[in-house]
């Protein structure tokens, strides 16, 4: 069984190791833009009318107080935020182009998505972990080994 195991880490470097979790949590992020019913979305802020349900039911006030304040009065301009953002930060990291900006992006989304859900546990396991490799990614520069932004000189 080592012996297994010491065969499977040294197919790849650690910087190689690296870009897998960063092309991984890329493909993630696209898989959550990909699944999205986008005509609702963007037509009918159906995301956004939801989220308004749970920052209403939130244990925490200030989150339902911030969430009808800055986001209900722009309901559409942050349906097209979220949508875009998701495709963005997937692009960037499995790609790796602007690959700090996409990590640094898919870190804060993460803790909104967090914080939102809160009270429901469902998701969390999957925001935690896409957190957690964001912070990998981040830490380690993960972004300079399969990489479109370091093969152009970026970062």
């Amino acid at each position: 069984m080592a012996t297994t195991l010491s065969t499977v880490t040294t197919l790849l470097s650690r910087p190689e190791w690296l870009a897998v979790v960063r092309i991984g949590l890329g493909l993630w992020w696209l898989e959550s833009f990909r699944h999205k019913d986008k005509r609702a979305w963007l037509q009918r802020g159906a995301g956004i009318s939801w989220a308004a349900s749970v920052a209403e039911k939130h244990s925490l006030r200030v989150v339902g107080k911030v969430f009808h304040a800055v986001v209900e009065p722009r309901k559409k301009l942050f349906a097209y935020v979220i949508v875009f953002a998701e495709l963005a930060i997937g692009a960037g990291l499995a790609v790796g182009l602007l690959t700090p900006i996409a990590a640094a992006g898919g870190l804060l989304l993460n803790i909104v998505y967090f914080v939102l859900m809160i009270n429901d546990w469902a998701e969390q396991g999957q925001n935690l972990m896409m957190a957690l490799a964001s912070v990998a990614v981040l830490g380690s520069h993960a972004w300079s080994t399969w990489s479109l932004g370091h093969a152009i000189g970026l970062f």
